[in-house]
């Protein structure tokens, strides 16, 4: 199969964190298993396959995953997107602990499936691990073999995302920030930095 580098660094590219949401466009629970039927593809540790997500859609149990996250740390004057820009949909990622008690590469490999997936589609979401997964497991009734490790927030994007080249100092701040003009800046580190020698 042919596929063409510049297309999928393109798209890893626009590829970017979304924390404000256009909350008044749903999402089908069937665009929600087309991004969850991804991660059949990817790689797994011993082929195990341990992951399985968890889809919430439904407004009233959408709000209460919403009570249990923690939005974007080096924000401290903002506790997360308001009424009318949340998510409309989540994916709770869980291990199947019947399948061993972590998951080695899988979680990272299966979110990033799931993400690109989503910008393919004009969706944006926010990989959280800052969550109350004791309480998450709760909601959803869970069987105690499931344990959340990362919930996915969805939805179409109400905010604007830009890249930023950092100097190439290792000290220098990687720190995302926004704009007085609400855009949300994300540094990146240069090419020169990331290779070794």
């Amino acid at each position: 199969m042919d596929i063409d580098f510049e297309s999928l660094r393109r798209l890893i590219e626009a590829d970017r964190t979304v924390r404000r949401f256009q909350e008044h466009r749903k999402i089908p629970a069937e665009t929600l298993e087309r991004l969850v039927e991804l991660t059949r593809y990817c790689h797994s540790g011993r082929n195990a396959q341990p992951l399985r997500y968890v889809a919430v859609s439904d407004y009233e149990m959408c709000e209460k995953v919403y009570s249990t996250l923690k939005w974007a740390g080096y924000y401290k004057d903002w506790d997360g997107p308001e009424p009318g820009e949340r998510p409309v949909a989540y994916l709770i990622q869980c291990l199947d602990t019947k399948y061993g008690q972590e998951c080695l590469c899988d979680d990272g490999l299966q979110l990033e499936a799931i993400s690109l997936g989503m910008r393919t589609l004009g969706l944006g979401g926010c990989i959280i691990k800052a969550f109350n997964a004791p309480l998450v497991s709760e909601m959803l009734d869970l069987d105690p073999r499931f344990k959340p490790r990362y919930v996915m927030a969805i939805g179409y994007p109400a905010e604007e995302v830009k890249l930023e080249d950092m100097d190439g100092h290792e000290d220098s701040d990687f720190k995302y920030f926004r704009t007085a003009d609400g855009v949300h800046h994300v540094p990146k580190r240069p090419l020169s930095e990331l290779v070794i020698g």
